[in-house]
């Protein structure tokens, strides 16, 4: 009797804790929260203080002047009448008052010095208020940006990082704070996506290879029977059919190949004439505009930018090449224009052809894609054209926007940066 199996047991439970280690006394972790509340706290309590001590000092000041005397005695003997003189109220100066006119001014005197002695001492509070404020607000941005400066840090490192360069480490060294768990989470987000773009790299490198081998074998073969002169001509057809066949996946594999590499940033940039590009372009596709009866014209001035120059005449070929083989079968053009304008570079490919409708156009951008049909179908292209085009616009810090044309056609526009 065969022995009953074992019920499997349950995987160990992983050793390692993939949560942050938390410290022993969480609420002394120098946060953001608690350095700003001290800084803002200490810096409210400094300022309160100095403007107490300021008040103080005015206070007193006021004080020591309402308290002089409003009158002197200048002479006095019995018998004799009372002579008295007063730099403050000059209305007491006269010996002929009575003693009620005379209580009067001195009562009105000092309600006069002490209505001074309070404005003086609000317009010097003032004063000394707006003064504290702007060294207050001063001192504080100040602070602020130091505070704050790890965020600029990490905001220029994700700029570098979008321009493709993901060897760029923020590496935040201070306080054990939020933002450097934000710049070491930042950090091993960016060695994370390293990895991959260099394992996507590596893919594409080898699937360039070993997908190119077996079609250009195919082609080798297949062209070395065609040059047979014997062979039947049910062969030959056959032959024929499976040449074009393997074009056609050699274009689909070469235009995959392009659009996984295109999408990516250009690390390495040259100086590139759009002027130029569209010429080569119009070279490898002037034999096919004739033979289809197009005219290719248009004026191509000097528009430079930075960037990779084979995608860019990629990016111009393919424009091209779609407005000359999709376009009117009689007195059908094809206008090329380059130029500069508003600080950028301007690529504009227009063509006589059917009639596109607006809500159309997204789809044109679409990989494998065509007008009003959803998967290639036609001897006309692998349906990547613009795909790859858009793709490298993107990569080159510019896009495409595309309209249909008032009698139909298209209007094909890139923009990139100088």
């Amino acid at each position: 009797m065969a022995a009953t199996p074992a019920p499997p047991q349950a995987p160990p439970r992983p050793t390692w804790d993939p949560r942050r280690p938390q410290p022993p006394f969480p609420w002394l972790r120098p946060t953001i929260r608690i350095r700003l509340t001290l800084l803002y706290g200490g810096m409210f309590l400094i300022a309160g203080i100095l403007l107490l001590s300021i008040i103080y000092l005015l206070a007193a000041q006021a004080i020591s002047t309402g308290n002089q005397p409003p009158f002197r005695i200048v002479s006095f003997s019995q018998g004799s009448q009372l002579k008295i003189t007063s730099d403050y109220c000059p209305a007491i100066n006269s010996s002929s008052l009575s003693l009620q006119d005379f209580n009067d001014a001195i009562s009105q005197c000092v309600d006069q010095r002490r209505e001074t002695a309070l404005n003086d001492l609000l317009s010097r509070s003032l004063l000394a208020l707006l003064g504290l404020a702007v060294i207050a607000f001063a001192f504080g941005y100040a602070m602020a940006g130091r505070v704050l400066s790890p965020l600029g840090r990490i905001t220029r490192t994700a700029r570098q990082v979008a321009g493709s360069d993901l060897s760029r480490r923020i590496e935040l060294d201070g306080p054990d704070d939020e933002l450097k768990e934000l710049a070491d989470t930042f950090d091993d987000m960016l060695e994370r996506l390293e990895r991959a773009f260099t394992a996507q790299q590596r893919f594409v490198g080898n699937a360039s290879h070993e997908l190119r081998t077996p079609l250009a074998i195919n082609r080798t073969l297949l062209e070395v029977h065609l040059s047979d002169p014997h062979a039947p001509v049910e062969l030959q057809q056959l032959g024929k059919t499976l040449l074009a066949t393997n074009e056609r996946s050699e274009q689909l594999v070469e235009g995959l190949l392009l659009l996984a590499r295109s999408d990516n940033q250009i690390v390495e940039r040259k100086p590139v004439d759009l002027a130029e590009v569209a010429g080569q372009a119009i070279d490898q596709v002037h034999a096919e505009a004739e033979a289809k009866g197009v005219e290719i014209r248009g004026e191509r001035g000097p528009a430079v930018v930075q960037g990779n120059g084979v995608l860019l005449e990629r990016i111009a070929l393919n424009l091209v090449q779609n407005a000359v083989r999709y376009n009117v079968p009689k007195d059908g053009w094809v206008e090329v224009d380059t130029r500069v304008e508003n600080g950028q570079a301007v690529l504009t490919v227009s063509n006589t052809g059917p009639v596109v409708p607006a809500y159309e156009i997204d789809n044109l951008f679409e990989p494998f894609r065509r007008l009003r049909t959803e998967r290639t179908g036609s001897d006309k292209g692998v349906g990547l054209g613009l795909s790859i085009v858009r793709s490298v616009a993107r990569a080159h810090g510019g896009h495409i926007m595309a309209r249909p044309r008032e009698g139909g056609g298209l209007v094909m526009r890139v923009t990139m940066p100088l």
